[in-house]
C-alpha cells in the first residue's frame, strides 16, 4: 500500500438529510456541502484541482461552484469508499493535489415510490420517462431478501437479529441532528412493521433521502497546513469475486466481503483489536450482520448473539467492549441512504473530535466496511495523526 498515510482527508461536511422532498436539486445540495467543506478547511475554490463524484456530474458541479480548472476528475460508482479511494490514488499518483469529493443522495424514482409519482423527479432521472418496473430478478432489494433468507436458514437465527441492527441505528441517530430518522425504535415496533419482501420489513431497508456530503482529499503534507486535523488513509480496498451476481454468488462465505477483510488486514497497520469506531454498511440489515461475522468479531452466524452480548440496555444500542459504537451517526438505516458517505463523514468527524454529543472519547482509529455482498464490497481504515 504505497500511499499508506501519505494521503489524508482534510475535512468533511454535510447538509443533513430528510426523508421527504426537500424542494431542492441534487446540484444545490452538493454545492452547499462543498462550499462548507472548502471554507472549513481554510482553502478557496482556486486551490481545488480535482473533482470526484457521481451525482451531479463533475462538469456540472465545477460550473456551479465556479472552480476555474482541474487536472483530474473521476466519476466512480457508489458506495462512497470507491470515491475516496479513487481520489486518494489520483493524489498519490500526482494527477492532482487537492480533490473535492462529494455525493448528493436524492429521493429518485428508482428508490422512492413518491418520487416515482413526481413528474419533475421522474423526467429528471436519465432513462426513466415512465414507470418501467420490469420483471422481478435477483437484483437489488430482491437479492438482499434472498441473502436474508439464506442467513436465517444457514445459521438458524430469527428476524430479531436483523431487528437489533435497526434498533441500534435509531438509538445512535437520536444524537445526530443530521439524521432523517431519529425516533426511537423498539423490537415490537420492528416485528410489527409492514413486511416489504419476506423476511425483510420496512425497517430493514435504508430510507431514500435528500442531502449531501463533501470531503477534501489531499496529500498529508498539504492537509497539515489546512484548518482541521488531518485524517490519514491507512489502507483501502474494493473487493470483488468472479461470481458477483446475486443469484450466482457461491455462498455467504465467498463474496466481496471476504476479499475486503483479508486485503485490509494484509495491507493496513491495524484491525478490529485496535480500533475505536466501527462502521459496517447497513443499507439492508443482513449486510451488517455479515460484515460483523466476516470482520472477525464473532463466528459466522453469531452476529446477533454478538450484538446482544455487547448491548447496553439503558442506551438501547450495542457498544463493543463498552467503548466501540457501531455506526454512531445512525448509519444508512437512520441517517438515510447516503451510500456510505455518511459513514465516512462520521468517521472523519469523530477522528477530528467534531462529533458533538456522540463524540467517542480519544478516538484514534476507524474501520469502515462499506457496500454489500457482491460487486460493491469496499473497505477503508482511517486514523488521526
Amino acid at each position: 500500500m504505497t500511499m499508506k498515510d501519505r494521503v489524508a482527508i482534510a475535512g468533511a461536511s454535510t447538509t443533513g438529510f430528510v426523508a421527504k422532498n426537500s424542494g431542492r436539486t441534487q446540484a444545490s445540495l452538493a454545492a452547499e456541502a462543498c462550499v462548507d467543506v472548502i471554507r472549513n478547511c481554510g482553502i478557496i475554490r482556486e486551490d481545488i484541482d480535482g473533482l470526484c463524484g457521481s451525482w451531479p456530474s463533475t462538469s456540472a458541479l465545477q460550473s456551479v461552484l465556479g472552480i476555474p480548472e482541474v487536472t483530474w476528475f473521476g466519476n466512480p460508482v457508489i458506495p462512497m469508499v470507491d470515491h475516496v479511494a479513487t481520489a486518494a490514488a489520483a493524489v498519490h499518483a500526482g494527477l492532482c493535489e487537492v480533490v473535492l469529493v462529494y455525493h448528493a443522495a436524492y429521493r429518485a424514482p428508482w428508490n422512492s415510490g413518491s418520487a416515482l409519482r413526481d413528474p419533475f423527479r421522474r423526467i429528471a432521472t436519465p432513462g426513466l420517462s415512465d414507470p418501467q418496473p420490469g420483471p422481478d430478478t435477483m437484483a437489488n432489494a430482491v437479492g438482499y431478501t434472498g441473502w436474508a433468507s439464506r442467513y436465517m436458514y444457514e445459521y438458524g437465527v430469527a428476524r430479531e437479529d436483523f431487528g437489533l441492527v435497526a434498533i441500534n441505528a435509531r438509538s445512535n441517530a437520536a444524537q445526530n441532528p443530521a439524521a432523517a430518522m431519529r425516533e426511537p425504535l423498539s423490537m415490537d415496533d420492528y416485528l410489527n412493521a409492514p413486511m416489504i419482501r419476506e423476511p425483510l420489513c420496512l425497517y430493514d431497508m435504508d430510507p431514500a433521502v435528500d442531502g449531501a456530503d463533501a470531503f477534501i482529499v489531499t496529500t498529508t503534507e498539504r492537509a497539515k497546513d489546512m484548518a482541521l486535523p488531518p485524517v490519514l488513509i491507512n489502507a483501502a480496498v474494493l473487493g470483488q469475486v468472479r461470481h458477483n451476481e446475486e443469484d450466482q454468488t457461491v455462498s455467504l462465505r465467498q463474496n466481496g466481503q471476504q476479499v475486503v477483510v483479508e486485503t485490509l488486514k494484509g495491507k493496513g497497520d491495524f484491525w478490529i483489536d485496535d480500533i475505536d469506531l466501527y462502521f459496517p454498511y447497513d443499507g439492508f440489515t443482513p449486510i451488517t450482520l455479515n460484515w460483523i461475522d466476516n470482520a472477525g468479531w464473532c463466528k459466522p452466524g453469531e452476529a446477533g448473539a454478538f450484538l446482544r452480548q455487547h448491548w447496553v440496555a439503558e442506551e438501547n444500542r450495542a457498544v463493543i467492549n463498552g467503548r466501540i459504537p457501531i455506526n454512531p451517526h445512525g448509519g444508512s438505516l437512520a441517517e438515510g441512504a447516503t451510500q456510505a458517505s455518511g459513514h465516512l463523514r462520521e468517521a472523519v468527524h469523530q477522528l477530528q473530535g467534531l462529533a458533538g454529543d456522540r463524540q467517542v472519547t480519544d478516538a484514534k482509529r476507524a474501520l469502515i466496511t462499506a457496500g454489500g455482498f457482491f460487486f460493491n464490497a469496499q473497505g477503508i481504515t482511517l486514523h488521526r495523526m
